[in-house]
């Protein structure tokens, strides 16, 4: 068997790192060919707890090292490649800090590398927290679109397709050849497997290889997770594009690199249709019943039904007897599409202009039931002014609601409560994380978040 490094960055993960090496000190691999490297950026007490974690698991037998940064500089990017300068291994898994990989994850993903084309091997991943909440379902449905028919769609057409930053492995040649890490976007993973695969290097998806993650379970840790992608792809796209439109790679690989990298241009012409829908309203308050079937009605169908048989195809593919029920969570899903609108928006302008920030941290609590309670306040991001714009926004929509009511333009109104439901969720759900849950933070950070009173 090759030698193996397993590299593990974490920053202030103290609830969940014990979980973390946990897993993966459980992986069925031979020891004297594996090295695990805990790649700790913390300025809290997690620093503390990860020490004596390494220390306990060294003490029995396991290949475990401690890397402790005292600055971020590179963010995760700068970690992984901090820790790369002592790694052992002709490959290199990645874990995120909320992943609980099985026991056999290596071995199912060592022996595709048989190939020497082979550069790096992404698994699939799951939820452990599928069904804390209506929040947690519907992002679960949402990233299993995106690796049920994205990845598999453009790993089985032969175009590029990304890296997703954890729960899959490399060939070290692959890294260091395509330049290695790099930090000049927040994407570090999607940045370099396309420079890794304009090196002629070839991914491969491993759909029914799973890895389970914990899903966040508070709005703005989920706004915050979701506008970092999309700034990070966007500047993926003007790094990486002007490099693929000029390679030697197929038409079919260019194109697709286009659409992939700058989908999320799409949320600032999500703005552009928020402001124009009550005019485009009041100008065609004449319309009559035939006009609105004729145009309204086609355009709502467009609109809604490609979203819905995306995801609703997905959670056929994964849960052939049960997938009827994702017809329940449709509405929300889409509404929750059009409430990150405002943030992702932003995100994307941000990128636009070149404008930097740092590496914001998707905060985990080891929630993984309904039993279970969100701890260490602490790690909740500033709300800001965002919140308070969506719910104006929303309010915006209602008025738009009753402006077509009292037009008898009924057609439009499941329509325009979409951005209604979306834009009220998220502002008040931003603003009243927390509020209610009545939680203590523990003393101890191996403890599980406990109610108050308990």
């Amino acid at each position: 068997m090759p030698r193996v490094t397993v590299q593990l960055p974490i920053y202030n993960e103290q609830y969940v790192v014990d979980r973390l090496l946990d897993a993966v000190c459980k992986l069925d691999y031979p020891r004297e060919r594996l090295d695990i490297q805990l790649l700790d950026d913390s300025t809290d007490e997690t620093v503390e707890v990860a020490r004596t974690l390494v220390e306990r698991y060294i003490s029995l037998g396991h290949p475990v090292s401690y890397l402790h940064r005292d600055n971020r500089a590179g963010f995760k990017a700068g970690a992984l490649e901090q820790g790369l300068k002592t790694a052992k291994g002709e490959f290199v898994a990645i874990f995120d800090a909320d992943f609980v990989p099985s026991p056999d994850f290596l071995l199912k993903c060592i022996h595709h590398f048989t190939d020497p084309k082979i550069g790096m091997v992404q698994t699939r991943w799951t939820h452990i927290n599928r069904n804390y909440s209506l929040l947690t379902e519907v992002e679960a449905i949402l990233l299993d679109g995106h690796f049920v028919l994205e990845h598999s769609g453009r790993a089985r057409s032969g175009v590029f397709f990304n890296f997703n930053g954890t729960a899959g492995m490399w060939r070290r040649v692959a890294i260091d050849e395509a330049g290695g890490w790099q930090h000049d976007t927040l994407t570090e993973d999607t940045d370099l497997s396309y420079r890794a695969q304009l090196k002629g290097w070839k991914f491969l998806y491993l759909q029914d290889v799973e890895c389970p993650a914990e899903l966040p379970v508070e709005m703005t840790a989920f706004k915050t997770q979701q506008a970092r992608w999309a700034k990070g792809l966007i500047q993926v796209s003007k790094k990486i594009l002007p490099k693929v439109f000029i390679s030697d790679v197929p038409r079919s690989v260019k194109v697709e690199a286009w659409y992939h990298l700058t989908a999320n241009l799409s949320y600032p012409l999500m703005i552009v249709l928020s402001v124009l829908l009550l005019p485009a309203m009041v100008i065609r308050f004449y319309q009559g019943w035939f006009q609105m079937l004729y145009i309204d009605l086609p355009l709502f169908m467009a609109s809604t039904f490609s979203i819905s048989s995306f995801y609703l195809v997905s959670q056929k593919e994964l849960f052939p007897k049960t997938w009827l029920r994702t017809f329940l969570f449709l509405p929300l899903l889409m509404a929750l599409g059009i409430g990150l609108t405002i943030t992702n928006t932003r995100a994307v302008l941000e990128a636009l202009v070149g404008k930097q920030t740092a590496f914001a941290r998707t905060p985990k609590y080891r929630v993984e039931s309904k039993k279970d309670r969100v701890a260490a306040a602490k790690y909740r991001r500033r709300l800001g002014w965002v919140p308070w714009l969506e719910l104006l926004v929303g309010t915006y929509f209602a008025l738009t609601v009753y402006y077509a009511i009292d037009n008898e333009n009924y057609i439009t109104v499941p329509f325009l409560l979409l951005f209604v439901i979306g834009y009220w969720c998220t502002g008040l759900m931003s603003l009243l994380q927390g509020r209610f849950s009545g939680v203590a933070v523990t003393s101890d950070p191996h403890s599980k978040p406990f109610p108050v009173g308990v």
